[in-house]
C-alpha cells in the first residue's frame, strides 16, 4: 500500500473537516435534539423532518442550493461579503458550513433518540432536589444520554469523512484546501490510477470497518431511565 503526499495531504484534511464539522454539530445539534426529544408541540414532526432531509436529499441537490445561497447573489455570499469574509465556495470554511448541513441528523437524531429514553422520572427527581433546567440538563440528562453523544458524534465525523457530492459542488477540486480524500480517490480514478486509488481506498475501507466496530462494541450501554 503506497499513498503519495498528495494522498497524505487529503487524508488530513479530511480528519481536519470531520473534527471540526463534529465539535460544531455538538454544540448546535444538542439543543435542536433536546427541544425535538422534550417539545410537544405541533410542529416538532415538521422541524425533525427538515432535520432529517439530507438522509433521502441527493448530495447534488443539497451542495447545488447551498452553492446558490453562499455565491456572490445569494444571501449568505451577501452577508459574508458585506462582512468582509469574502465567499464561501471554494474555501475551507465552504466545505464546513456544507458538512454541517449534510450531516445534521447523523449528530441530531442519536442525541434525540438518547434523550427520550432517559424518560421524566430522573428529571423530575432533580426539580424536587431545586436543580434549575439548566443544572438538571447538564448533572442528570447529559451524564445518562453519553452513549448517545458518543455514537452521535462517531456516526458524525465517519459520515463527514465519507462526503463526496457535497463537497466537490461546494468546495471544488484544489489541493491542500479543498480536495478531501473523497475527491482524491476520484481524481486517481478519473486519471486511470487505479493503484493509487486503490490505496487510499483501502485506507477508507479500514476506517469504515473500524467506525463501525466502534459503534458495536466499544460505547458503553444504553439503559432506559424512568
Amino acid at each position: 500500500m503506497h499513498l503519495t503526499p498528495s494522498d497524505i495531504q487529503a487524508i488530513w484534511l479530511t480528519i481536519k473537516l470531520a473534527g471540526v464539522v463534529t465539535l460544531i454539530l455538538l454544540l448546535i445539534g444538542t439543543p435542536i435534539a433536546w427541544w425535538l426529544a422534550r417539545t410537544k408541540v405541533w410542529w416538532k414532526r415538521p422541524i425533525g423532518a427538515v432535520v432529517a432531509l439530507p438522509l433521502v436529499l441527493p448530495p447534488s441537490v443539497l451542495g447545488f442550493y447551498l452553492l446558490l445561497a453562499m455565491g456572490p447573489n445569494g444571501p449568505v455570499g451577501q452577508f459574508t461579503q458585506a462582512l468582509g469574509i469574502g465567499h464561501l465556495p471554494f474555501t475551507f470554511w465552504g466545505l464546513v458550513i456544507a458538512s454541517i448541513f449534510y450531516s445534521l441528523p447523523f449528530m441530531v437524531q442519536p442525541l434525540q433518540n438518547a434523550f427520550e429514553a432517559i424518560g421524566e422520572r430522573p428529571l423530575e427527581v432533580a426539580a424536587t432536589l431545586r436543580a434549575s433546567p439548566l443544572d438538571a440538563f447538564f448533572t442528570v440528562a447529559v451524564p445518562l444520554a453519553l452513549p448517545g453523544f458518543i455514537t452521535a458524534s462517531i456516526l458524525t465525523f465517519a459520515h463527514t469523512v465519507g462526503e463526496f457530492g457535497v463537497v466537490l459542488m461546494i468546495g471544488g477540486n484544489i489541493p491542500g484546501e479543498t480536495r478531501v480524500a473523497s475527491v482524491q480517490i476520484y481524481d486517481h480514478v478519473e486519471a486511470l490510477e487505479y493503484m493509487q486509488a486503490h490505496s487510499l481506498s483501502a485506507v477508507m475501507l479500514i476506517f469504515s470497518f473500524a467506525v463501525l466496530l466502534c459503534v458495536y462494541t466499544w460505547r458503553p450501554s444504553a439503559k432506559r431511565v424512568g
